[in-house]
Formats: C-alpha cells, structure tokens, sequence
C-alpha cells in the first residue's frame, strides 16, 4: 500500500494532488494518506454507508481535475464487506485515474480478475491465503508509473530495491495456486460455516447483531456485537477462541473499530463488537464449540456488565462521554 499510494503520488508530482479513498480503509492506506496530506497532498475520504459500503456514484461525486488516484479496498479487514471495485475500476479507466485496489482481504477467497476489473495496482499478503508470512505481491499494470520508495539496487524493475526472499516469492506463488484450485469447494464451505455461526449467535444471544453488508462480502469474515459487553473483555473470556476486536493490527488500541465508527455504528455498540475469521482448517464442531463459548461467556459479563446496568437504569448513551486511546497519549 505505501509503495503503490506513494508511488503513485511521486511519479504523478505536476499532474494534480487529490487523492480519493474511504473512511474505512485499513490503517496502512489511511496513515499512508495523511502522511502524504503533510505534505500538501489533498485526501477525500468517503463515507461508506451503515454496510460498510461505498458506491461508484460517490466516488465519481468526489472526483475533481486534480484527481490522481483512488484507492479503495476490495474487501473491508474487519466487517468483510466488499466495495464495487469493477464498477469503479470501469470509472477510474474512463477519467484516466489510476485505481488501487488492497485486495488482501479478498484474494483466494473470492474471483479476482485484476484486467477485467480495470484494476492499475492491487496489494497482496502471502499470509491472508496460507502463504509465508513477511512476503507481499504489488501487482502493477504494465505502463502505471510507480516511483521507487527503497532505492539502492534498481531490483524489481526499478521499483523497489532489495534482495528478493526467493523462497517466500516461491511458497506465495504455490500458496496462491492452492488458493485458486480449492476456491470453487471452500468458499461455499467458508459461507455456510459462518452463517451457520451467525444463525446460531443471533439465536442465543439476544441483544446480538451483525456488522456488514449481508449480501456483498467474503465467505470467511464476520463481525458481531454483543451490546452491554465489551468486546475486549469478552474475548478475553474465550482463550480457546481466537477471534480478535476490530482488526487485528489495531486491537491491542482498545478504541472503537474506525470501521465500525464510519460506518455510523453506535460507539456502544463499536465497543462490544468482536470480528471472526473462519479457514481453510475450521470445522463445524468449532463453530458450534465458538457459539457456545461465545453464548456463555456474554451471560456472565451481563450479569456483571456497568454498561448493562446503566442501560436497565435507562442512560442515554449517545451523551456518554467515551475515552479514546490511553491517558498517556494526552500527557496525562
């Protein structure tokens, strides 16, 4: 995502200093776009919808002649949901933008077709299909101008310099191969094992609801709240399941899901929310062994839970004021 959002800003220097992208976007694009924002880059982030989603229509609306690149995810990191990116990508190929895709989340999980999709640039991650981790993919459509970020080599077609890890490009390659093969049996097997989960969670957790779009996301990712629980906490009940709060190269911020803030999501109920990705090596008896931990574990906090009793004592959360960070991070 640096190399692509950064290149793409160098090697565009003169031509125009807009940049489009979404609210919701994982962290290394959004502190990818303020950092350029320093340097007198401007950045329209969208606001996706209360799915999670943006639309091709907003996108367009936010164009302006200085518009140089639009970088959007394919499929959100936290709620799954997945963004019209062939629609969009048709949009940026017609305005002559170039469109980046982080396509982490949803490569091996649903069919990618980076040329028909009308895609400049898609970011990969070896481990998100089974790959070797520390190893990552920029796809690049032949004649998209990329400044170079790590000089001292010219490898990588002057792109990116650096001694290639032979052996991580190698098991990425296979990993993907794998990925591939099995996707037309396991993404239908991934879907059915987590609406099986959902189901099963909606049922015996009242007060319990589903962050996403139902319609338009990958089969292995869902992200459910559980009101009047923090969702820290709760998953800290479950140490024989792994899930995580928010994304998991954020959870350990113990602030609200970015994500679930944009996309209009009470802050409460942001707070109490906890994301599970389900894999190639995830059987039923698991998912059925989550929903009862999970149903267990959200009883007790309730009978112990402040923000439960303040919801029975009829508090009005919206005027809460929320701590966000840590008190060191405001010198206190």
């Amino acid at each position: 995502d640096n190399l692509a959002i950064k290149g793409v800003a160098e090697a565009a220097a003169g031509k125009g200093n807009h940049i489009i992208t979404c609210q919701a976007e994982h962290k290394a694009v959004l502190d990818t776009c303020k950092y350029l924002e320093k340097r007198g880059w401007r950045v329209t982030y969208l606001k996706p919808d209360r799915t999670g989603r943006v639309s091709a229509r907003q996108v367009e609306e936010a164009i302006t002649d200085g518009t140089v690149l639009i970088t959007l995810m394919a499929a959100n990191n936290e709620v799954g949901t997945l963004h019209p990116v062939a629609d969009i990508g048709e949009l940026a190929r017609r305005r002559g933008i170039v469109f980046h895709c982080d396509a982490t989340q949803a490569v091996g999980k649903i069919p990618l077709d980076f040329e028909k999709m009308k895609i400049d640039l898609a970011s990969l991650s070896a481990h998100k299909v089974y790959g070797p981790k520390g190893v990552g993919a920029l796809y690049v459509r032949k004649g998209v101008r990329v400044a170079c970020q790590m000089h001292g080599g010219g490898h990588e077609r002057g792109m990116r310099s650096g001694t290639l890890n032979v052996p991580g490009v190698v098991g990425f390659g296979a990993a993907c191969e794998i990925a591939v093969r099995e996707m037309p049996q396991e993404a239908p097997r991934l879907a059915a094992l987590r609406d099986r989960l959902e189901q099963d969670v909606l049922r015996r957790v009242e007060l319990s609801s589903v962050n996403g779009n139902i319609e338009y996301r990958v089969p292995n990712t869902t992200n459910l709240s559980f009101a009047y629980v923090e969702g820290e906490s709760l998953m800290l009940r479950m140490p024989d399941v792994a899930v995580s709060s928010g994304s998991a190269c954020t959870s350990a911020s113990l602030q609200a899901s970015h994500v679930l803030l944009a996309m209009d999501v009470p802050e409460e109920i942001s707070h109490s929310s906890l994301r599970f990705s389900l894999g190639r090596f995830t059987t039923q008896e698991e998912v059925d062994y989550a929903v009862e931990q999970v149903a267990q574990a959200v009883a007790r906090m309730r009978e112990l839970s402040p923000l439960y009793d303040m919801a029975k004592a009829g508090v009005d959360f919206s005027k809460v004021q929320w701590q966000h960070g840590h008190p060191e991070d405001s010198g206190e």
